[in-house]
């Protein structure tokens, strides 16, 4: 019997975990890991490198749209006027969708008009449970991230937490073919 035909046994000298092509730099975590440990030990530096995108609250709500299309990102973290330029509000897609584009003139608004002032924060340092937990209960798409200062480090979006969990299960995920429904067998009528 060939070696791999012995119940159901990989041959010798095979591995499942072994890096894939391109992984090199990728988070270190065994590809079949358990999801929910990897969660609970993973820190939130370990899954964004996401720059800070930030603007002064005097900037313009025109402003805001043009610099989320032109960084691709759906929320712009609103910092003071003086240094250092701590966190005062975020202005997400979210609210320009429910509180300002329905105004007449919005692209004249200032951002602190406009803004959520005050939004809850995370540091770089803290579990991604923790953050999981945060974005939950409050229903945030995007958290930003703070040093001791208040001053903006970077910002946790869903795509992040979305991006790491692909990569702790990449087979399960992306090897499902492109129509996953049209896989199915189902049995003939009448059967």
């Amino acid at each position: 019997m060939p070696p791999e035909e012995r119940n159901g046994e990989e041959p010798e000298g095979t591995s499942t975990d072994a890096p894939m092509e391109g992984d090199e730099s990728a988070t270190e975590i065994r590809r079949h890991a358990d999801v929910g440990r990897a969660v609970v030990e993973a820190h939130v530096q370990d899954v964004t490198t996401s720059p800070p995108v930030t603007l002064p609250a005097d900037a313009t709500v025109a402003k805001a749209i043009e610099t989320m299309r032109k960084k691709k990102v759906g929320a712009v973290m609103v910092v003071a006027k003086k240094r250092p330029r701590k966190l005062v509000g975020i202005l997400t897609e979210r609210d320009l969708l429910q509180r300002v584009l329905a105004r007449k003139g919005y692209g004249r608004l200032t951002l602190e008009k406009v803004m959520t002032p005050a939004p809850e924060t995370l540091r770089p340092k803290d579990s991604l449970a923790y953050a999981l937990n945060k974005m939950s209960v409050g229903r945030f798409r995007h958290v930003p991230l703070v040093d001791e200062r208040q001053v903006p480090v970077g910002m946790l979006s869903i795509r992040d937490v979305i991006d790491f969990v692909v990569e702790l299960i990449p087979e399960q995920v992306l090897n499902l073919p492109p129509e996953p429904e049209l896989e199915l067998h189902k049995a003939p009528e009448g059967e």
